[in-house]
């Protein structure tokens, strides 16, 4: 009897042990599964790193196991290979921003940082989409990004993109030009017969199944041969989604429009036709949207109008044209064109203040005092008769000869536009006059050569003319008086918020890496410490490069109807009144003023506030674009450059590479580590400096350098430099 209840005992003592052991195992192993998400494990790992061999540990984890997949807390991923279910982890909706590799980065709204996504976790999602994203694991270190995996593709992507066309007999395979889409598209031939084997075309994604090699596609349009200029600005265009043509409904509504000035048009406007008035414009300029107007009130005061284009006069709202307008936001620049946001209708013949003729305008007109005091001001419409049009080149000889014809008038208005400056710089803003780059083209767009475009006192002139203008027609919008106190209105306005003290302190560390000075990183104090630094940098070799990092330490401009200043000009006020013909948002700040000129209520602001955002955004659009046409002109230019030297001079540097801009040109390009001969050079970021391992060589951010041209990729409008060691410093 007693022999029976101590074997009893024992085997109690077991079971109890081997439960205990269970638990230990299954916290083990649940504890596993929760600190590497993202990992499948094998049986064989997870009993090794529970802590037993044995057959008896074996079974306890399995049966550990199943009882988690039986909970939904583990996925099996085949014979003896499991992880943690996907349901066990925080899910988000988010956005595809993918990379070169075929990784993304998904950006979700609440989370601070966006997550990464390995490209074995991707799902078929692809640059743009709208995702379910799991996040795996937590950033370990300030800087890093919390990673994940992408459970579902909620919406495909609407974007088009811009590739080249490789066909077979049955099949057409596009290789995007897009960094963004680093997998060939799939397209049944017999769908797109007249694609071509060479052609660039421009598609979208339909879908990428997951049984699919490739994703699927539809093609848009077939914009032409590679290479050929107007198929590859066209393919620019193309590519940051921004129209090369308009519509026949909208070219037909233009043409529709009755030009004629009519008596009531007369009537109800300030006839400024017998005062001297003229435009100053660029050479090749088409259409002239602005122009001044000035006469002698008495000795030592003048009349100076600003007189713009009243497009709105044209474009009625919600019509087809203002519909257009609205959606492209703004004119687009590339190197060889203008895509403007009007049709050429409006923009080169109705709303174009072209000499000898009379032209229905809106206009801002100051009496003014020899210190270019505002004594007066008036706003409204009114219809001019342009004497004179001016190139830039044309008004700087009057500048500066006092000879010719309206050599008075623009020698008046040039030293007021310069005591406005003086005193805009004065009052703390920022000056920022960095060398804008043209090309030479031929009557195909090839680039011939590159030159620089000089801003004079007759640039200045009508620079500071219409800042004014900006700034008044600001101010008056802001409020209106009522029973004595001032009542705010609706207004869209163009600001620039002070600069990021963070961004600044990053700015100050890099200069000061090269001997200049750079303290304040708060208040007008800043500007003041920039336009000197401006003032040092002037006609050195990092001029360029250390602009463009003070530019980027401020904040963006943009328009929004939440008034904050604009901390690089120095205004309390400001906003775009001058240029409708190419920016919606003038077209908007056009009808506001009208509206408060008659005494009317102010407009609801949310739905202004939502035309501001889009105008922001498509005006970001179109400067990419317009960069981007730039690069493929630098590019082209060089192609037949392939293995000649230059001189050039260290304009930035990296872990891989060192950036390269050549002096004659201020064309860049990269000249890679991994390619300098004789040593192995490395990145010093703290010194921000390369260095040779052996010959402890260092080349250094502003250095004269000679590099060999070693190749350019038109598709991705990139130029490979490798240095020349033994030349330069």
């Amino acid at each position: 009897m007693k022999q029976s209840k101590k074997r009893e005992s024992r085997r109690e003592r077991a079971a109890a042990a081997r439960v205990d052991a269970k638990s230990v195992r299954q916290a083990f192993v649940v504890n596993m599964f929760r600190e590497f998400p993202e990992r499948v494990f094998t049986l064989k790992q997870l009993v090794s790193a529970s802590g037993g061999n044995s057959r008896e540990a074996r079974y306890i984890v399995r049966d550990v196991i199943e009882a988690l997949i039986a909970e939904g807390v583990v996925e099996s991923h085949g014979r003896d290979k499991y992880q943690l279910s996907m349901a066990q982890l925080p899910h988000y909706e988010g956005v595809v921003d993918m990379i070169g590799s075929g990784a993304a980065y998904v950006k979700v709204e609440e989370l601070e940082n966006e997550i990464y996504v390995n490209q074995r976790n991707m799902r078929n999602a692809l640059d743009g989409d709208r995702v379910e994203v799991v996040l795996q694991r937590q950033a370990h270190r300030e800087g890093d990004h919390p990673e994940g995996a992408i459970v579902a593709v909620l919406e495909r992507s609407r974007k088009q993109y811009v590739g080249v066309a490789e066909v077979s007999r049955s099949a057409i395979f596009v290789h995007s030009d897009s960094r963004k889409l680093p997998m060939d598209i799939f397209f049944p031939r017999k769908e797109y017969p007249n694609v071509s084997d060479g052609d660039k075309v421009v598609f979208r994604i339909t879908d990428w199944l997951e049984r699919d090699k490739s994703p699927r596609g539809e093609i848009i349009d077939v914009l032409g041969k590679v290479g050929d200029n107007d198929t590859e600005m066209h393919a620019i265009l193309a590519e940051f989604d921004l129209p090369y043509k308009f519509e026949q409904e909208i070219l037909d509504a233009a043409e529709a429009i009755d030009g004629r000035i009519t008596e009531a048009d007369y009537a109800e406007r300030r006839d400024f036709r017998d005062v001297t008035t003229f435009t100053v414009d660029p050479a090749d300029a088409k259409d002239f949207d602005d122009a001044l107007s000035i006469r002698l009130i008495e000795k030592g005061v003048w009349e100076i109008g600003v007189h713009i284009a009243d497009v709105t006069h044209y474009v009625r709202p919600g019509s087809v044209l203002d519909c257009e307008a609205q959606e492209r936001g703004t004119s687009v620049y590339l190197v060889d064109r203008t895509v403007p946001m009007l049709p050429e209708r409006l923009s080169n013949e109705l709303c174009s203040l072209r000499p000898d003729e009379e032209s229905l305008c809106f206009s801002a007109v100051f009496k003014m005092n020899e210190d270019a005091e505002v004594l007066e001001e008036w706003f409204g419409r009114t219809v001019i008769y342009s004497d004179r049009r001016f190139t830039y080149a044309e008004a700087q000889a009057r500048i500066e000869t006092g000879v010719g014809d309206y050599a008075e008038e623009i020698g008046v208005m040039n030293r007021m536009a310069q005591t406005m400056r003086q005193r805009r710089f004065k009052n703390g803003a920022v000056s920022f006059e960095r060398a804008e780059f043209k090309f030479i083209l031929d009557e195909k767009g090839k680039p011939l050569g590159v030159y620089t475009k000089e801003q004079k006192e007759a640039n200045q002139m009508i620079e500071e003319f219409m800042l004014l203008a900006n700034r008044r027609v600001a101010e008056y919008c802001a409020y209106r008086e009522e029973r004595g106190r001032k009542v705010q209105r609706a207004m869209v306005y163009r600001v620039h918020d002070e600069p990021n003290e963070e961004k600044l302190i990053r700015f100050r560390d890099f200069v000061m890496r090269f001997g200049y000075q750079f303290r304040p990183t708060k208040g007008r104090a800043v500007a003041k410490a920039i336009n000197k630094l401006v003032g040092e940098v002037k006609g050195r070799p990092e001029e360029n490069a250390i602009q463009t990092l003070a530019v980027r330490s401020m904040a963006k401009a943009l328009y929004t109807t939440d008034n904050v200043g604009h901390y690089g000009l120095a205004f309390k006020y400001y906003t775009h009144f001058t240029s409708p013909i190419r920016r919606y948002p003038d077209m908007m700040v056009h009808r506001l003023l009208a509206r408060y000129l008659a005494e009317g209520k102010s407009v609801d602001k949310r739905a202004l506030e939502s035309q501001c955002v889009n105008a922001s955004e498509r005006e970001v659009i179109a400067s990419d674009a317009e960069r981007a046409s730039i690069k493929y002109k630098m590019v082209e230019f060089m192609k037949d450059k392939i293995g000649e030297m230059f001189k050039g001079h260290v304009s930035g540097m990296s872990e891989w590479g060192i950036y390269v801009e050549l002096n004659d040109t201020h064309i860049e390009g990269m000249a890679f580590l991994r390619d300098i001969e004789g040593d192995y050079y490395t990145f010093d970021e703290a010194r921000f400096e390369v260095v040779g391992r052996m010959s402890g060589r260092r080349i250094a951010f502003g250095d004269e350098v000679w590099i060999r041209v070693k190749g350019v990729d038109m598709r991705r409008r990139t130029l490979d430099f490798e240095l020349i060691v033994g030349k330069g410093r």
